[in-house]
């Protein structure tokens, strides 16, 4: 089984499309977006109709939950103050301009999906099995912590989302932990592309990770249109975070820009 896992879209429906494009060409046996449609980028409707039509099964990420039950903030787990304003700026765009129809699709998705592979356990979440908006960095986790994770939730493979840089570690044991990143931002490397997972899964397990390339001008010049915040517009034209910063771990921060 070839399974592609898409991270969060963040309301880039042209990193989406070409997202969606490269499966077909792939031929991908299977692909299942992690939640989080919503946030960052401009028109957040696009993005749910590119993936509702795709027919493409979506778990129910923090910002899915949150908009689909209009609540006030995007739970996204964020504690410094910066961080805390730009995704209150981020989710009031997204929860005003989201469809009740769509707000209804979201509260119906599922939190998690499970399925067996070649007789290996397999959970997709969007944070972690623990909570919806746990940040699982690749740096703040152990071998020892995700074994754990990983015997506490019977699982052989765990695949998740949320913080937006994608990774992936093979555990002692022989069980994975994958990390999907995101396709609606940069993974805050310098580059313009996003990132999918792209698991084989028959006797043994490999994980890739697909770059895939997009209009980033075009949607650069989107939100500037919607008045989005330029530190947004930096991040979709350098490749480099701007915000979401403080919520890094030190080893992931030194890897960027600021």
């Amino acid at each position: 089984m070839r399974l592609a896992l898409l991270g969060g879209v963040y309301s880039n429906h042209h990193a989406l499309a070409a997202t969606l494009a490269d499966l077909a060409r792939r031929g991908a046996d299977a692909a299942l977006c992690l939640g989080d449609l919503g946030g960052f980028g401009p028109h957040p409707d696009r993005s749910v109709e590119l993936l509702r039509d795709a027919g493409i099964p979506m778990l129910r990420g923090n910002y899915d939950d949150s908009v689909g039950h209009d609540r006030g903030d995007c739970a996204c787990g964020y504690t410094d103050p910066r961080d805390q304003h730009f995704a209150q700026v981020s989710y009031d765009y997204t929860a005003a301009r989201t469809s009740p129809d769509h707000k209804a699709w979201m509260r119906a998705l599922p939190e998690q999906q499970r399925f067996e592979v070649a007789g290996r356990r397999v959970l997709l979440c969007h944070g972690s099995p623990r909570r919806v908006n746990e940040f699982l960095w690749d740096s703040a986790c152990s071998d020892a912590f995700l074994e754990w994770l990983c015997d506490a939730h019977a699982a052989d493979l765990i695949a998740c989302a949320h913080t937006g840089i994608h990774w992936h570690r093979a555990l002692p044991s022989g069980r994975h932990v994958v990390n999907a990143g995101a396709i609606g931002r940069p993974a805050n490397d310098g580059r313009t592309d996003v990132w999918y997972a792209l698991l084989e899964l028959d006797g043994a397990v490999r994980v890739g990770f697909v770059p895939v390339a997009y209009d980033h001008e075009a949607l650069a010049r989107e939100m500037e249109a919607e008045q989005l915040p330029p530190e947004f517009v930096e991040t979709i034209r350098t490749g480099w975070w701007t915000t979401c910063l403080e919520n890094l771990p030190a080893r992931e921060r030194s890897r960027g820009r600021y």
